[in-house]
């Protein structure tokens, strides 16, 4: 069934930002394909991933406007990329406030007739923990799913959910049933890579962890892990830990020990090499894919494959 596009939309706003120049968005971000039974749009690597897979499947095209050195919470779209939000049938977004410095792009992308699906409040998300601070940034806090923690594609059973979710919501606006096939079976892929990980993360116990920041939680919940420490406070990257936080882990580490500090593979952390370095080596650093996905052609170049080299990272390093 044809779909209805969105391209005679008074695109106002958005448009005026970038003084209508709408032709330069293909060269620059590779947008659209006319040919395609569905346009999606993704803000993350991770959820853009699922996208792609879905609209691979089933004939669609799917762009993705962060990349792998880009972190979450700091990524702010160019004006081209609002214009190819517009333009999409469909923009995914994580929410739950995890988009913080580009939300106000998201919102003025829907203003102009963008459609915009949240998966993330979608997964039933995990609330903050007491000792979270969800207010931790200006810009974040006030987002309308503050008290909730953004993570959630750190849980591949969560995002298998979201898969069937996502295929249900494209087949909805095109009217195209193969999108929902499409996000069932790759909803299907992703339970066995969930139940693959909670093999390798079950043969070391319960590992203990100290980790960059509050981006773990689900992993914790999902895998059986334990998070002693966060260096980072709250679910963000760019607070900065007080010295008392720091000597309080360096007292931990040194006083229980860890299995483990966790940082991001792309945005590598220097006080988590700092807190290892006081350790003599005696707790190993691992670099996950956490903000993001691997590069094309590399051995984490899609979400499945990033969460299988976590949980292999983590069991390298501690066994």
């Amino acid at each position: 069934m044809p779909i209805s596009r969105k391209r005679a939309l008074p695109i106002s706003a958005t448009l005026a930002l970038v003084g209508l120049v709408v032709t330069s968005c293909t060269a620059e971000t590779g947008a659209t394909n006319e040919d395609a039974t569905a346009t999606v749009v993704a803000t993350t690597m991770q959820m853009g991933s699922l996208a792609e897979q879905i609209t691979d499947c089933a004939g669609g095209a799917t762009q993705v406007l962060m990349g792998p050195s880009d972190d979450p919470h700091q990524f702010d779209a160019s004006s081209a990329q609002m214009v190819d939000m517009v333009q999409a049938d469909l923009v995914v977004a994580n929410g739950l406030g995890l988009e913080s410095a580009m939300q106000g792009s998201i919102d003025n992308a829907a203003v102009d007739g963008a459609e915009v699906f949240e998966l993330g409040p979608e997964l039933d998300p995990l609330p903050f923990s007491a000792d979270e601070d969800p207010d931790h940034d200006a810009h974040d806090h006030n987002h309308e799913h503050g008290a909730y923690d953004s993570h959630v594609w750190m849980d591949v059973s969560r995002m298998a959910d979201g898969a069937a979710l996502l295929g249900e919501e494209i087949a909805a606006l095109t009217g195209d049933e193969t999108y929902v096939s499409c996000g069932t079976e790759v909803a299907e892929q992703l339970r066995n890579v969930d139940a693959e990980i909670a093999d390798i993360i079950s043969d070391l116990g319960t590992p203990r962890l100290v980790t960059d920041h509050a981006a773990y939680n689900y992993f914790a919940d999902r895998y059986g892990v334990e998070i002693r420490g966060v260096v980072v406070p709250g679910g963000s990257t760019d607070a900065e830990p007080s010295s008392q936080d720091l000597a309080e882990l360096s007292q931990l580490l040194s006083d229980e020990g860890a299995d483990a500090l966790v940082t991001s593979k792309a945005n590598t952390n220097r006080l988590v090499k700092a807190l290892a370095d006081e350790t003599h080596g005696s707790v190993p650093v691992v670099e996950l894919y956490e903000n993001g996905i691997g590069e094309p052609g590399s051995d984490a170049a899609t979400y499945q494959d990033a969460m299988l080299y976590n949980a292999k990272a983590m069991a390298d390093a501690i066994n």
